[in-house]
């Protein structure tokens, strides 16, 4: 069954194809994926995560190890703000979103930097953002899209936002657990029928339907225009595909364009992640070295996500995700950590985002 792809609106702003790229990091979206994939009329979301890396961390104040030393200079604002205004020179004034997961240290200020820089629509995930609202108070116009797993996670956001700010979200994405990084599940959960997209979408749009008009955008393993149409067809008004756009030649990490066309199916795991959650990459790298015993040794520098306690976690788990995402996105393979979605394996072209945004909207 063919669904039409109709604009969407969320809040004040209109995409003309109700496709959402994943935010991406750290800097696989920032300026050039972001920027097109809005330019080409879907929504272009920049990822926030190690801004302080963008352009070899030349907007970042202190550098310690290699690394941007605490969370002031992981999640660069200087950075943050040059990457909206790149993606801005390329999308114009299409609509333009930011991704910041709500599990990372500063979370109110990141926002507060993303609206300041011009960001239409804010995403946030790896959470609960129950107080969301609270930071982007000076800017109205900006959207705020939470990313929920369950229709309980939507009922709570919308409850604590109506009675404390007196609003509820511009739009929803719920995400299943094919997505490509950190999952909103337990890792067993992440296996079970009840838990997949198919499930869990329709809960969330009856959910949504108690609190008003609210967009809700499906997320996780979506890859081609079949996979729209079907949630189209559950009662979703968008979809959100991230691991799609890691085989554009506009993805702001070059490693992965040679790297996923040699990823086979069984290179793709769920792994244990100092943020608490299971999460899905590419068995290489940090990974490998961890099966090996030679994994570098951890130090937290960056300080990025407070439920890793400075290190505590990552120190359990044998790796700092902060390094390891830093280092694959400068395209270091032997300590890099490479996420993606469950279909990373059927890449098999590298594309333009010109022609994946034509491939999945054409009637």
């Amino acid at each position: 069954m063919i669904m039409q792809l109709k604009p969407l609106k969320i809040g004040k702003h209109t995409i003309k194809y109700p496709i959402f790229q994943g935010g991406m990091g750290v800097g696989i979206s920032w300026d050039k994926l972001a920027g097109n994939v809005s330019k080409e009329g879907g929504l272009g979301i920049i990822s926030a995560v190690g801004t302080g890396y963008y352009q070899k961390m030349q907007f970042v104040e202190r550098i310690v190890n290699l690394k941007p030393f605490e969370a002031i200079n992981f999640y660069s604002k200087q950075a943050l703000g040059e990457i909206i205004k790149n993606a801005r020179k390329i999308c114009n004034n299409a609509p333009l979103g930011v991704n910041i997961l709500y599990a990372i240290n500063e979370y109110g200020r990141v926002v507060r930097d993303a609206c300041e820089a011009g960001a239409n629509i804010i995403v946030t995930g790896a959470g609960l953002p129950t107080n969301m609202p609270e930071f982007s108070k000076k800017f109205p116009e900006v959207a705020l899209v939470p990313i929920v797993s369950s229709a309980k996670a939507l009922r709570i956001i919308c409850k604590r936002w109506k009675e404390r700010y007196c609003r509820i979200p511009d739009a929803v994405v719920v995400e299943g657990p094919l997505s490509g990084g950190h999952q909103g599940f337990t890792y067993e959960d992440c296996f079970k029928p009840e838990f997949q997209l198919e499930s869990i979408l329709p809960q969330v749009v009856a959910e949504a339907r108690q609190w008003g008009e609210i967009p809700i955008i499906a997320a996780g393993g979506i890859w081609d225009r079949d996979d729209i149409n079907r949630m189209l067809s559950l009662g979703a008004s968008g979809v959100q595909m991230g691991t799609r756009f890691l085989g554009s030649f506009e993805c702001d990490a070059p490693a992965y364009r040679e790297l996923m066309l040699k990823v086979k199916e069984e290179d793709i795991a769920l792994i244990k992640s100092p943020v608490g959650y299971p999460a899905r990459a590419i068995k290489m790298g940090v990974l490998a070295r961890l099966e090996e015993g030679n994994a570098p040794k951890v130090r937290c520098v960056s300080n990025c996500v407070s439920p890793c306690n400075r290190g505590v976690e990552a120190k359990k788990v044998g790796y700092c995700i902060a390094d390891s995402l830093g280092a694959g996105h400068l395209g270091d393979m032997q300590n890099g950590l490479f996420f993606t979605g469950a279909n990373g394996y059927k890449i098999n072209k590298i594309q333009s985002v010109n022609e994946i945004i034509a491939e999945l909207t054409q009637e």
